[in-house]
């Protein structure tokens, strides 16, 4: 999937980039439609901003997507690869047999009218969904579940891919894109192949419109600020930050403070954090 780098022609247009797409043209299938997603701005139920610079955009609509892959031993056709404006990657529709239709995440190397199929053993092609212990080792894997039956939780993003490293008892060592290397449960599904759309964080906007589309508003540096609204506003000129950290506007840690308060339950899970090199 090429970037296309737009002409010159102005200053928005400079260093603007988009994503050359395949994708299905028509409205999304309304069976599968639940609503429209209220948008909130980034504010509470008191109204009160607790999310800075959201606001605006286009509307959307909610595709409801079938994460749990639980429509096993019947095989699905690829009616059609979609946009969707909820998340970095493409989604697929798959009809099946029955007339039955769901949307799944597409897989890179998807192509319209491609089988796929839920099982417990399977080709190993992209978009068929299996056990962890019937995927062969260094296999890439995406939407993977935490609990068996739960529904994919992990690797739904834009490019992303896990791979299997070994299996010892209930469970498989699993390499997250994070570098993160964490026990899965064998019985946990997953679906073969890299998640679609393997260029979405090369695109640059170019201009501030783009952004706004998005639903993100502008965002104003701490120094250019006000020293009422800010620690690092004030000063003569253009000053830094004059202090021995950078801090939020409310004056906590802004950069490396750990905010986790007790041991979470999933951590004795992780082999090798993320973090440690």
């Amino acid at each position: 999937m090429p970037l296309v780098q737009s002409k010159p022609t102005s200053a928005g247009r400079r260093h603007h980039s988009s994503l050359k797409l395949k994708l299905a043209t028509t409205r999304p299938s309304k069976r599968l439609i639940h609503r429209t997603i209220k948008k909130t701005a980034g504010r509470n139920n008191q109204g009160r901003i607790t999310t800075r610079h959201h606001g605006g955009g286009h509307k959307r609509l909610l595709r409801h997507l079938d994460f749990k892959r639980n429509k096993f031993d019947i095989t699905g056709t690829v009616k059609s690869l979609e946009y969707d404006p909820n998340r970095t990657s493409n989604i697929a529709l798959i009809v099946y047999p029955d007339g039955d239709q769901r949307y799944i995440i597409a897989p890179v190397g998807l192509k319209i009218g491609a089988q796929i199929i839920s099982a417990t053993t399977a080709d190993i092609h992209p978009g068929n969904t299996l056990p962890l212990k019937n995927i062969p080792v260094g296999t890439p894997i995406h939407n993977l579940e935490i609990k068996p039956g739960k529904g994919g939780q992990l690797i739904r993003s834009a490019g992303s891919a896990a791979s299997i490293q070994s299996k010892e008892g209930n469970f498989a060592t699993v390499l997250m894109p994070s570098k993160e290397i964490r026990l899965i449960h064998i019985n946990c599904l997953a679906t073969v192949g890299q998640v679609s759309n393997p260029d979405h964080g090369n695109v640059k906007l170019g201009k501030a419109g783009r952004r706004r589309h998005l639903g993100w508003r502008p965002a104003v540096r701490g120094t250019a600020q006000h020293p009422g609204s800010h620690p690092h506003g004030g000063g003569e000129g253009r000053s830094g930050v004059g202090m021995k950290y950078p801090k939020s506007p409310w004056g906590k840690h802004a950069r490396g403070k750990k905010t986790r308060r007790v041991k979470k339950y999933s951590d004795k899970y992780i082999i090798k954090d993320r973090r440690k090199k």
